[in-house]
């Protein structure tokens, strides 16, 4: 079976935010809302919500998403891909994370992730300092989780017997979940008993990712498969064939732009993807982009989770055309995720 997510990203309005009257970003919170908790009745296995700051996405604190929506549905996991924690007390996270367990009853899903570059440069975090703070606030993380009075000592983080409280409702903890880009990252996450996630590259470059992060679980004698990893990719569902090409191909357009550094696209770019800047040595691939009517987007999904071994598949919608999100989001749901959960990976 491949569990169906939906990756959540909260696009800006396509104006300038000046032109913005406070109550359309209600509404339109609103709207997600009522949208999200209709998924639980489409089949969704949850929902993961991005953290983006300053610019083109309305979800600075995908915590507070999930304290609302917790409250409104019963069924679907709820979590975040991932935290940005060089931004955060590490204390901080371990208590809040433990709050949401609770006020999930029990649902949540912990995603961390390094923040994307861009947004960490705005606040002065440079990409040594911002690797440095996510490697030790992932140390406080899992001590947190594991124990309830901790003590730490290095760089950024110096303290002696905090005591970690309320200790979540989930035991041991509930599920880890850390993006990867990186062969480094994919091994330190078996060796931390995380689950992982990626997209943007190759489903070759991803598979390959992957064998990284079973080898080094395998040499550390730990058991991990299918339901330990996920692919994270842009969808675009349509009835229509040729509807669904040109919502993808635009999308495709934006990046062939940035990437040939044709910066009149980079804004554009990051309202579709969360991705790094083209001069971070990072490339998008067009595996990234799977477009179709629900057969033919069943049928690619299916053969990149088999190709890495993914048990778990999570679905951006709606970055092209925003304005036919909702009825993707329901189509996908309706013919889409029945015949992901009857496929068979690995």
């Amino acid at each position: 079976m491949i569990k169906p997510w939906l990756f959540e990203f909260l696009h800006q309005f396509d104006r300038p935010e000046e032109e913005i009257e406070p109550e359309e970003i209600r509404e339109y919170f609103q709207a997600n809302l009522e949208q999200w908790k209709l998924m639980e009745t489409l089949g969704y296995e949850g929902v993961f919500f991005s953290e983006h700051h300053f610019q083109s996405s309305y979800s600075p604190s995908p915590n507070l998403l999930i304290a609302t929506l917790a409250q409104h549905t019963s069924r679907m996991r709820l979590g975040t891909m991932g935290v940005v924690l060089p931004f955060y007390a590490p204390w901080r996270v371990a208590e809040e994370i433990a709050m949401l367990d609770h006020l999930t009853g029990g649902r949540l899903e912990i995603g961390c992730a390094s923040g994307v570059p861009q947004e960490l440069n705005r606040v002065g975090i440079e990409a040594e300092e911002a690797r440095g703070r996510f490697n030790e606030a992932l140390d406080i993380l899992d001590a947190a989780l594991a124990e309830p009075v901790i003590s730490y000592h290095g760089e950024y983080w110096n303290f002696d017997d905090l005591s970690i409280l309320p200790r979540p409702l989930q035991r041991p903890a509930p599920p880890k979940w850390t993006t990867v880009v990186s062969k480094g990252s994919a091994r330190r996450s078996a060796g931390r008993g995380s689950k992982i996630c990626t997209g943007f590259q190759s489903i070759d470059a991803v598979a390959e990712l992957f064998d990284v992060y079973r080898n080094e679980a395998g040499r550390l004698g730990i058991a991990v498969g299918p339901d330990d990893i996920g692919i994270r990719r842009n969808i675009s569902v349509s009835t229509d064939e040729g509807e669904a090409r040109e919502d993808s191909e635009g999308q495709i357009d934006m990046v062939a732009g940035l990437l040939s550094k044709d910066k009149r696209y980079a804004l554009d770019l990051r309202a579709i993807l969360d991705a790094p800047p083209a001069d971070s040595g990072f490339s998008v691939h067009r595996d990234e982009f799977i477009s179709g009517t629900p057969d033919q987007v069943a049928e690619r999904i299916i053969e990149q989770c088999r190709t890495a071994g993914a048990g778990h598949f999570l679905a951006m919608m709606g970055r092209g055309a925003p304005a036919d999100r909702h009825a993707q989001v329901v189509l996908y749901g309706e013919k889409v995720i029945p015949q992901l959960r009857k496929a068979s990976v690995g």
